[in-house]
């Protein structure tokens, strides 16, 4: 029996990485994201140059019904999975008070809702035979309490504590969870002038997308808990443990308003793809 490898969000840049990573490693893929022809050509691309079988079904994640549909045609297929790594998701910079109702609604649909979905779902089609494995993309914002990142840092808080939980909850279902929180990524145009407006502090936290795949699957075979790529990283980390939440919410939110202003120079904040 063929077994594979889910990955949502699988032609954004993160999420392709996770795709190149595992086809490299031989795991046959089932990539799912927004956009048809971004599937078609990934998988042709993996396809091509690994000799992996990879299949695909465009969803759009913040949608119930498309959500079922996906679920509909990976259970209709008999698709028996190894391993999901759920890479979608997105941020809306800028304060709270300026984003609209819809704005709020799909952050939290996809971010949150589904995410939890698809993994629920998901856990009924794993191969019994093998340990399964769960990826879960969060973010080094979820540690702390961010200004002009609020929603995005509250969610990726919410994703951190449900993974470390359900960690738990699948022990014995001999599966194992692991979340990823990485510093900024250069993904895409907007993440770039992002790290860009942080300065010295953005260029030294950033690490790229192959190398953050790279150290998360290795991570996830060895059963860790969270993985939090590059040695600076961990460092903020653990300083950031030491100061109040109040104290760091202060701070950040300092940092950020000023790189927010430099990065978008008063225009309206617009949708940074999380993966």
């Amino acid at each position: 029996m063929q077994s594979f490898v889910c990955i949502t969000g699988a032609t954004g840049g993160l999420g392709k990485a996770f795709a190149v990573e595992c086809a490299n490693r031989g795991w046959n893929l089932f990539i799912t994201d927004i956009s048809e022809p971004a599937l078609v050509r990934l998988a042709d691309g993996l396809q091509t140059a690994y000799g992996i079988k990879v299949l695909y079904f465009p969803c759009d994640l913040t949608d119930a019904d498309s959500r079922a549909r996906l679920i509909e045609e990976m259970s209709g297929r008999k698709i028996c999975l190894d391993g999901l790594i759920n890479v979608a998701g997105l941020d809306f910079e800028g304060d709270f008070f300026d984003r609209t109702k819809e704005q709020i609604r799909t952050l939290i649909r996809l971010n949150v809702e589904a995410n939890l979905e698809i993994t629920h779902e998901l856990l009924k089609l794993r191969n019994s035979e093998k340990t399964f494995r769960i990826i879960n993309v969060a973010s080094l914002a979820a540690f702390y309490p961010m200004p002009v990142k609020a929603m995005y840092s509250a969610s990726k808080r919410f994703l951190l504590n449900f993974s470390i939980a359900l960690r738990e909850e699948l022990r014995p279902m001999n599966c194992t969870v692991t979340v990823l929180c990485p510093a900024g990524m250069p993904t895409n145009e907007k993440c770039i002038r992002s790290i860009d407006a942080q300065g010295f502090a953005g260029r030294i936290t950033t690490k790229n997308v192959g190398y953050v795949a790279a150290c998360t699957i290795d991570a996830s075979l060895k059963g860790k808990t969270v993985c939090i790529p590059g040695l600076t990283n961990k460092i903020v980390r653990f300083a950031g443990s030491l100061v109040p939440s109040s104290l760091v919410s202060q701070l950040i939110g300092a940092r950020w308003k000023e790189a927010h202003r430099k990065s978008f120079q008063g225009n309206k904040p617009v949708l940074r793809t999380d993966n």
